[in-house]
């Protein structure tokens, strides 16, 4: 379905906002949005699912229309609070039209990660009360339509409705590249850890690219992958992983390899991390002002002095780096350092169009990792 379709609709709901956390699953409407809108005042990338409702609700407050929120069906979960506690018609009855890209979908090949969280999506948006409905391939205006003279009929009850996006549903005549100068790449850097730490250093992964370019060059090395945990799944935790261990293994060292998307989406957590000042915890962040992982749309990671965020927390070691070679003098400081470390490195939106994916399962992970913990 061209994606004209689904944003006429929309207009003629009264809509005019849209917030929302990217998917590679709704490109085409992501990339029409930073088309037409941009960021401003009619479309913004929320930190996460939870603030895209908030902000909508927000809109609707000031304005009496609503607003659209999009999402990865992951995302669902961050949401849950402010759909039962702030728009629900039991609260303030404020309608909200979900666009929720729909990874997972039974029957259709995905990665472990999404497989229950796809089973479980429709009957989730049912139990929260909400109406939606399935947009495929085969999806004809027509039946848009009169989904959304439905769509009509709950918001004026104050109810909230979705849209649930099959992979390849939505197409856009509209795609965009996005880029930055920085001039390394994730993935190089990547390497140049697993070249740097120690035989018992521990590392945990981000979700996304970065724990598949961490396992492809563990298997160019011809090493195990026992050493990383790679957090395949919930977006923005992987700092709490780490310091889950880091607390208990405190004769180790724990890299927590994380991305500025994810570190916005629960932020909250820097500060935790960071005040409790433990001396084998090393926060690195790898910072490309995008979430490049799902197809290179903005944060606002370019406006943000993370540094100075870490220095707050209470991050006892602030580093930066932007070059190879201060990359690599990165390891020396690292080593020397005395007390927790923040470090954040600039990277660019590159990556390879051939990057694999884990060939060993999440619960293989899981097992190998714990024995090389003990």
């Amino acid at each position: 379905m061209k994606i004209k379709y689904l944003l006429d609709e929309i207009e003629q709901l009264g809509a005019s906002f849209y917030a929302g956390v990217p998917d590679s699953q709704l490109r085409a409407l992501c990339d029409t949005l930073m088309s037409r809108y941009g960021i401003g005042d009619r479309h913004v990338i929320a930190a996460n699912e939870g603030a895209a409702v908030g902000l909508a609700a927000g809109h609707y407050l000031a304005t009496g229309k609503p607003a659209v929120v999009y999402m990865q069906n992951s995302g669902i979960g961050n949401a849950v609070n402010p759909i039962c506690s702030l728009v629900n018609d039991k609260v303030y009855a404020i309608p909200v039209l979900f666009i929720v890209g729909w990874r997972g979908e039974p029957g259709v090949h995905d990665e472990p990660q999404h497989i229950y969280q796809g089973e479980v999506t429709r009957d989730l948006l049912g139990c929260l009360g909400i109406q939606n409905f399935v947009i495929s391939k085969e999806t004809t205006p027509e039946e848009l339509a009169a989904y959304f003279s439905r769509v009509k009929e709950e918001f004026a009850l104050g109810h909230q409705c979705a849209l649930v996006v099959r992979k390849g549903a939505l197409e856009s005549d509209e795609k965009l590249e996005y880029s930055n100068n920085y001039p390394l790449s994730r993935e190089d850097v990547v390497k140049l850890f697993v070249e740097h730490t120690g035989e018992r250093d521990i590392i945990v992964s981000t979700t996304g690219k970065l724990s598949r370019e961490l396992f492809e060059a563990r298997e160019a090395r011809g090493q195990g992958h026992e050493k990383d945990f790679l957090t395949v799944g919930s977006m923005g935790h992987s700092s709490m992983i780490a310091m889950g261990i880091a607390r208990e293994k405190n004769d180790r060292r724990v890299f927590c390899l994380d991305g500025d998307g994810a570190a916005l989406m629960h932020m909250g957590s820097l500060a935790v991390a960071g005040s409790a000042q433990m001396g084998n915890f090393v926060h690195v962040l790898f910072n490309n002002e995008a979430h490049e992982t799902v197809g290179g749309m903005p944060t606002v990671s370019g406006k943000i002095d993370y540094l100075g965020i870490a220095k707050s927390c209470g991050y006892e070691n602030i580093f930066t780096a932007e070059t190879e070679e201060e990359a690599l003098s990165l390891f020396d400081k690292i080593a020397q350092a005395k007390g927790s470390v923040f470090a954040e490195i600039k990277t660019n939106l590159s990556s390879r169009a051939d990057l694999g994916r884990p060939t060993t399962t999440p619960i293989q992970n899981k097992e190998a990792f714990m024995e090389f913990l003990k």
